[in-house]
């Protein structure tokens, strides 16, 4: 079936080019864009009581009038804020108009605990979720989005770094494999991908024959299964010689000139945010490649 509707979270804060590279992902492959855009507040501390309520030691009423200036400046705040979702909402609306693009636009300020929510909301309802650049290096956003998109959902999310070229049809594309739910999911939703593709490597590392596991020939199986599906198919599988599989992956990634990397996310709900450091980090020196990630 493909993407037919791709989910595009940005910050009230951020350009606007996380935004014209998903719509120009939406308009490669004729799908339906839907913007979120967000600003999470700060930490509201509740305002002392007044009349009184103010204490009468000089410095209990040092501290209270304190508090309310603090209080006065939050609203303040929030003010500016929501002036600054409305105005990027207006110019997102107009850039999209001018694309000609299939799409809506919706704000969203809420606080920092109810952004995963507000984030899973929007995936359930969109076949993919694009994570771009300036999102990806929001360390107070970002791993917000990633965790309510991914986890939450079971929905695939792309990661598109900077630098990136990204694509919805890429060429060649690498599957890291290893027989686990997370990877086989990988596959399945990128599955439109992989038999678009010209050529697809499906790599192991390290891989162990098993007879519950990779089986007597790894990597054969899910060869076998792609290739049902269209897909064109080789195994490579490859010696770690120490190194992380990360990083097997990304020089194999640029040894075969791959456009797009696809694989499994791992990590249990309290290892969430060390998901998107991992990312993060996996991504910085490595080749600039889209993530294609399902969980």
């Amino acid at each position: 079936m493909g993407f037919k509707s791709i989910l595009c979270v940005t910050g009230s804060h951020h350009s606007d080019k996380d935004v014209k590279t998903v719509a120009g992902l939406c308009a490669e492959i004729g799908a339906y864009l839907s913007v979120l855009i967000m600003s999470p507040p700060p930490l509201v501390m509740p305002s002392p009581s007044l009349g009184d309520g103010i204490p009468q030691w000089p410095g209990q009423r040092a501290q209270a009038i304190a508090g309310l200036d603090k209080r006065f400046r939050q609203i303040e705040r929030f003010s500016e804020d929501i002036a600054r979702l409305e105005k990027t909402s207006r110019e997102i609306q107009t850039l999209l108009r001018g694309m000609w693009l299939c799409s809506d636009v919706d704000t969203d300020y809420c606080d920092e605990a109810d952004v995963g929510d507000a984030v899973r909301q929007r995936a359930h309802c969109n076949d993919l979720t694009i994570v771009g650049p300036a999102l990806l290096n929001d360390n107070n956003l970002g791993p917000l989005v990633i965790n309510g998109s991914l986890f939450d959902t079971g929905k695939p999310v792309l990661v598109v770094p900077k630098g990136a070229e990204a694509t919805l049809s890429p060429r060649r594309v690498l599957v890291g494999w290893d027989s686990r739910v997370e990877a086989s999911r990988a596959v399945r939703e990128a599955l439109d991908l992989l038999c678009d593709a010209e050529e697809v490597r499906v790599t192991l590392v390290d891989p162990k024959a098993t007879c519950n596991g990779n089986g007597a020939e790894p990597g054969a199986d899910i060869a076998a299964y792609l290739t049902r599906h269209g897909a064109q198919v080789s195994v490579d599988r490859l010696p770690s010689a120490g190194k992380p599989v990360a990083t097997v992956l990304a020089q194999h990634a640029i040894d075969t000139s791959a456009d797009m990397i696809v694989m499994g996310a791992y990590g249990s709900r309290r290892l969430r945010e060390r998901l998107f450091g991992g990312v993060t980090r996996w991504i910085v020196g490595k080749p600039p490649l889209p993530l294609f990630l399902a969980r």
